[in-house]
């Protein structure tokens, strides 16, 4: 069953918090930047899940996901396929490190420019990607 206007509005909802990712990385929250850009991926990516009947799982990395229903999947996105599942594995990985820190490992201090930089290119360009395609399903 499709629920097009809740895909619709996890896209809506992605790229309004492209613009808090902005917010924090004008103000130098490096693992702020890194943290929210993963639930920038996670909400397009469930959202085009969505948009194609898939009910997405209550996980963070959707990838295997993607990955074994790629034949659902808009065909114009299969040259992108690969790059969005590294997004969604590879920011996924940092989700609770650059939140919550762990015992040898301070957010504030571990995470830098270059990985704000990186996790907030990595969004925009999923949303990017994923959007005409999710507003395509949505008509």
């Amino acid at each position: 069953m499709r629920n097009r206007t809740l895909a619709a509005d996890h896209l809506r909802r992605a790229t309004v918090r492209l613009r808090a990712v902005d917010t924090l990385f004008d103000g130098e929250s490096w693992a702020d930047v890194v943290r929210e850009s993963q639930e920038v991926v996670e909400l397009t990516l469930k959202g085009l899940l969505r948009a194609v009947g898939v009910e997405p799982p209550r996980i963070h990395d959707v990838s295997d996901v993607l990955m074994a229903e790629h034949s659902r999947l808009p065909a114009a996105l299969m040259p992108h396929l690969d790059r969005l599942v590294d997004a969604s594995r590879s920011l996924r990985r940092d989700r609770e490190l650059a939140f919550y820190g762990a015992e040898d490992l301070t957010p504030s201090t571990f995470y830098r420019k270059a990985d704000a930089t990186r996790a907030r290119t990595t969004a925009r360009d999923v949303v990017a990607t994923v959007t005409p395609h999710v507003m395509d399903q949505d008509e």
